[in-house]
């Protein structure tokens, strides 16, 4: 039983540690019943609600951004194969980017791109 009076003393003083955090978090809080508690937004008063719309022009915007997203995540570890892969790595690869490009000329020719 000797064995475990370290681990039960390390025990009291976590459980110790959290209950005093929880203690001090009680006495720090706002008050729960106050009629307006708002989010924290970097100290500014929220200027709309949270589930306001966004303009439809961001939507493209996101879509562009996705398809870089994604050739980031393919070229990680592509990079990791190419030596051992060889030639045929680096056709699929700038298959891959040639596709990604043909989506981002599109965008552009359709004014995704543009903010006005």
């Amino acid at each position: 039983m000797r064995e475990f009076v370290p681990v039960l003393a390390a025990l009291g003083v976590v459980l110790a540690l959290v209950a005093l955090l929880y203690g001090a978090a009680r006495a720090v809080r706002p008050d729960p019943t106050a009629r307006e508690v708002l989010p924290f937004g970097g100290g500014l008063p929220p200027a709309q609600h949270a589930f306001s719309r966004f303009h439809v022009r961001w939507y493209p915007v996101t879509m562009v951004f996705l398809a870089f997203d994604m050739e980031m995540v393919f070229m990680y570890p592509w990079t990791l194969v190419v030596s051992r892969v060889g030639t045929a790595a680096v056709v699929e690869m700038f298959l891959f980017l040639g596709i990604l490009l043909a989506g981002v000329v599109y965008a552009w020719r359709e004014g995704a791109l543009r903010w006005t």
